[in-house]
């Protein structure tokens, strides 16, 4: 039986740097049975012509030019022309371990529709990896192993945006890339979780991310930690608040400035906590501080906690614990 084609959508620009490796792991590839669509999103450099000797010596690399500008289009271009029954995304300057495409059709094949094929994932860098992303390395290979990753989805991308498999159909049917909001892999992980796919559980590590001080997430304004917010409190009112139960916000650093204004814009009413002395009473956006231990007295409450401290953040876990309330149900962690 002849594999599955797998779509692999790679916009690029300005990597010429990088390219080579990446389009070098694609085509060592164990599984063979795949189509590149690789878009050039107006680069200035000499990628275009280095995929370009590529694409003339093999037919699966389709080089195209970006029909809009940004990767939002690039991604819609390389979409259009593609034809597998699979999909994946591929960063032009990361590298696929050998065995990428195969564990992860398989995946697919032995899971059905309706679920995501994942895969760890693993940074490397000339100039050695900060502990940010190290710990943002930890945290979503954790939830990977296990399939959780939406069990954690408020406080990042919980699935690395080029290191996921997916039914087209499945794609299809989530928006693909119709929507235009950034950061546009968050967004695509949301949709997922909006419509149920499962994670498929996997601890293999699949990709290499490359980390260099002028990468797109580093760099761009849509990664800005301020689009993050507001993609968070999107789907959180879309997909997880509960209008007939009171809404509590915790924290009054600068997220939870942020949320609690907009929802103040929004008209949405909540109560605002926090455990600093110094700030309760105090009245913010029209919101008076009151301290956490009100929480105990509402009925049935939701939480956004906006709270970033590992430590505090553990004894924020406690407090629910003993009232017996559940992750992704009662209190949600922003960040």
């Amino acid at each position: 039986m002849q594999q599955p084609l797998i779509s692999i959508l790679t916009p690029f620009k300005d990597v010429s740097l990088y390219i080579e490796d990446c389009l070098t792991s694609i085509k060592n590839q164990t599984y063979s049975h795949w189509e590149l669509l690789i878009v050039d999103d107006h680069s200035s450099d000499m990628s275009y012509q280095i995929v370009e000797k590529f694409a003339k010596k093999d037919s699966r690399i389709k080089l195209l030019k970006n029909e809009g500008f940004g990767i939002i289009e690039a991604l819609r271009t390389a979409f259009k022309h593609s034809k597998g029954i699979f999909v994946t995304r591929m960063d032009s300057d990361d590298v696929m371990s050998v065995d990428k495409l195969e564990i992860m059709s398989n995946q697919l094949l032995d899971y059905g529709k309706g679920h995501v094929a994942l895969g760890l994932v693993k940074y490397f860098s000339a100039e050695g990896i900060s502990n940010g992303y190290a710990k943002y390395e930890a945290w979503l290979n954790r939830l990977t192993k296990l399939g959780l990753n939406y069990s954690e989805i408020y406080k990042e991308c919980s699935i690395a945006s080029p290191c996921w498999m997916i039914y087209r159909e499945d794609l299809i049917a989530c928006g693909a890339f119709i929507p235009n909001r950034y950061p546009e892999d968050y967004d695509l992980t949301f949709r997922f979780y909006k419509h149920g796919y499962i994670c498929i559980p996997n601890d293999k590590t699949l990709h290499h991310w490359r980390d260099y001080s002028t990468r797109t997430s580093r760099t761009h304004i849509h990664y800005a930690q301020n689009y993050f917010l507001d993609i968070k409190l999107h789907y959180f009112l879309e997909l997880d608040y509960d209008s007939t139960r009171p809404l509590t916000v915790w924290g009054a650093g600068f997220k939870g400035k942020s949320i609690a204004k907009t929802l103040v814009k929004k008209h949405i009413p909540f109560f605002w906590i926090c455990d600093n002395p110094k700030k309760i009473g105090k009245d913010i956006y029209g919101q008076k501080l009151l301290p956490f231990e009100v929480l105990k007295e509402f009925h049935l409450p939701q939480t956004i906690v906006t709270v970033a401290n590992d430590n505090e953040q553990l004894q924020i876990k406690d407090y629910f614990k003993n009232l017996n309330m559940k992750s992704m149900i009662d209190y949600f962690f922003f960040c």
